[in-house]
């Protein structure tokens, strides 16, 4: 469909956040709980390295791999997202880490705790959140933002994009967003959305696609100026913020680079 942004504007957001990075990842994290999110996040990924280390095929393979029941608990969520997706388990890594520390910050008593690594977000607070969208070349995503009430937390936020950003993409989506509790399915899910678009005409049988998995509540894609949604979709408000770019996480082999404007 060709899509008209929405009137209503997105409320201006209080909170702050702090940036980390650890070796080749970067992160942003809300302040109240950066000391503990930024203190489970080495853990995991030595957990990650270790498993890797005894068996390298999971970081290279493409597909997904036979479920080892004896894993660490990272390991067999992203095994087990990418055997639903039909993906690499690599695919699933930035949400299973943003929603593990995430969850470490709650378990020690946080209120409020988000996670975002290159478009991957988990987050849960009592005072809801507003997400842009950021789409490199399509006006869309700049005009746009998801307005995510109280109760629709805790959620995952996943992106994926074939035109912007280091990570392998067989299509060339401007961008795919999937909605889910379960982090690791909807950046493994993401990921599976963007492989599907390489043309218009591609999102209406990716939208299906992606909402027959089991988990994932709704998915929103964009290619050129076409925007199409299925399943339950936060509701889509005019974004205020004029310096998106400036404000995603990203490695130093990404290709992004924010639209002329940011100060980046």
């Amino acid at each position: 469909m060709q899509y008209k942004p929405p009137a209503r504007t997105a409320p201006p957001q209080g909170r702050s956040f702090v940036p980390f990075s650890w070796k080749n990842a970067h992160y942003r994290v809300s302040a109240g709980a950066s000391d503990d999110i930024c203190a489970a996040i080495p853990g995991l990924r030595k957990t990650l390295e270790d498993y890797i280390e005894e068996h390298p095929a999971f970081a290279t393979s493409f597909a997904p791999l036979p479920f080892d029941g004896k894993a660490p608990d990272m390991v067999r969520r992203m095994l087990s997202a990418a055997v639903k997706t039909g993906v690499g388990p690599m695919a699933a890594v930035a949400g299973t880490i943003a929603q593990m520390a995430a969850e470490y910050a709650l378990a020690r008593g946080a209120s409020e705790a988000i996670v975002e690594n290159g478009g991957d977000i988990y987050l849960h607070s009592p005072g809801g959140a507003v997400i842009g969208l950021y789409t490199g070349s399509s006006t869309l995503g700049g005009m746009l933002a998801l307005s995510l009430p109280p109760s629709s937390l805790p959620l995952a936020v996943c992106s994926s994009s074939g035109t912007m950003g280091h990570s392998v993409s067989f299509g060339t989506c401007d961008l795919a967003t999937v909605f889910s509790k379960d982090a690791s399915l909807a950046d493994a899910a993401a990921t599976l959305a963007g492989n599907l678009v390489s043309a218009e005409e591609d999102i209406a049988p990716a939208l299906e696609r992606i909402m027959s998995i089991e988990g994932i509540q709704g998915v929103l894609i964009i290619k050129n100026e076409r925007l199409g949604m299925a399943g339950e979709v936060p509701e889509l408000v005019k974004n205020r913020e004029t310096d998106l770019g400036a404000k995603i996480s990203r490695d130093e082999k990404s290709n992004f680079r924010p639209r002329q404007g940011s100060n980046l």
